[in-house]
């Protein structure tokens, strides 16, 4: 049971760090484009990158656990999660990821063109995905705690 909380709290610990990060990502993102601050836009888009060597580790260890946690349940709700885990982590590596390199790149080297603007909205729409499908699985656990805490039931 201790290992089970153990693992919980690194669960919900490295989610809350993952999500807070996407959504910082995100804000500042918008803020600085919305600012018009060319200077700005560069600090962030380089600043996300920087960013990533908090967000990786904490979306590894989110699926990692996420998926121990879960072992071989079969409810709708453990199921809901295990679908959208890979979505959450295809979108990361082949959009956002990509996306961050790109944009750092040509915001750093000035070219605030139509591309660029492109790419940042495709950016902020994947990234509001992400955010979106992190809070489903947040609400979904959420349930699954207070199921399994009102239930009396110990996990495995």
């Amino acid at each position: 049971m201790q290992t089970y909380l153990a693992l919980l709290r690194v669960h919900v610990s490295a989610g809350v760090i993952g999500s807070l990060t996407i959504l910082a990502f995100w804000i500042s993102t918008v803020m600085s484009e919305l600012s018009g601050n060319h200077v700005a836009v560069v600090a962030v888009k380089n600043g996300i990158l920087w960013g990533m060597l908090v967000l990786i580790p904490a979306m590894v260890t989110v699926a990692g656990t996420g998926f121990r946690l879960a072992g071989k349940a079969k409810s709708a709700l453990v199921c809901s999660k295990k679908r959208r885990m890979p979505i959450i982590g295809l979108n990361a590596i082949l959009v956002l990821a990509p996306c961050a390199f790109f944009l750092a790149n040509r915001a750093s080297a000035g070219q605030f063109d139509t591309m660029f603007y492109v790419v940042q909205a495709i950016e902020l729409i994947a990234g509001g995905t992400n955010l979106t499908l992190m809070g489903l699985n947040f609400r979904d656990g959420l349930t699954l705690s207070r199921w399994l805490k009102g239930s009396g039931l110990r996990p495995a």
